[in-house]
């Protein structure tokens, strides 16, 4: 980590510079680029490959969803009938599946985004990275509340996602909530 403000390098962890006390951010080495912000179809792309590797275990899910789906059919000899009696058990089955999905998917991005990778398998494809405001690994924990606060994002007709193309530091809105950043690795 270099001091933006005097070019010192100072401890990956460190909040200030060693040298002349100025908070770190995000700074190259000197003569290296500048950091670079994942943009917004970037990210997108990385997001839907992350879907595909979600589908296989929501799939799996469904699956079994189905399975308890298909139980409530009697198929007797005068043809296929629906078990009125047993409507409240498929209810609360599709209550479980929306769940586990949703359970799933939270867990895929926290762990993986604040791991040491700081990124999703579609997010490495696409060389990107979640850090923190200063370039550090994210916590658990606020990895879990920046991807919950993907929730409020799409809440609002999506226009928290779309931020990421409008800010200078392309951060969505789910971003901005977290304090955290996805750049170029």
């Amino acid at each position: 980590m270099y001091c933006s403000r005097c070019g010192t390098q100072n401890a990956d962890e460190a909040k200030f510079c060693q040298n002349c006390g100025a908070p770190l951010t995000i700074a190259p080495a000197p003569g290296t680029p500048a950091v670079q912000y994942a943009g917004f179809w970037r990210r997108f792309v990385a997001y839907s490959i992350d879907g595909l590797i979600l589908s296989v275990p929501n799939g799996i899910l469904a699956a079994l969803f189905l399975l308890r789906f298909l139980a409530l059919f009697d198929f007797g000899e005068q043809g296929c009938e629906f078990n009125f009696d047993k409507l409240g058990t498929i209810i609360a089955a599709a209550v479980w599946l929306g769940l586990a999905t949703f359970v799933v998917q939270v867990l895929y991005f926290a762990l993986f985004e604040s791991s040491r990778l700081r990124a999703t398998p579609g997010k490495m494809a696409l060389g990107i990275v979640v850090t923190d405001l200063s370039g550090r690994q994210i916590s658990f924990a606020r990895a879990l509340g920046r991807n919950l606060g993907k929730i409020i994002s799409s809440l609002i007709l999506s226009i928290g996602y779309i931020m990421a193309g409008l800010t200078a530091k392309k951060q969505a809105l789910h971003d901005m909530m977290a304090d955290c950043l996805v750049v170029m690795r």
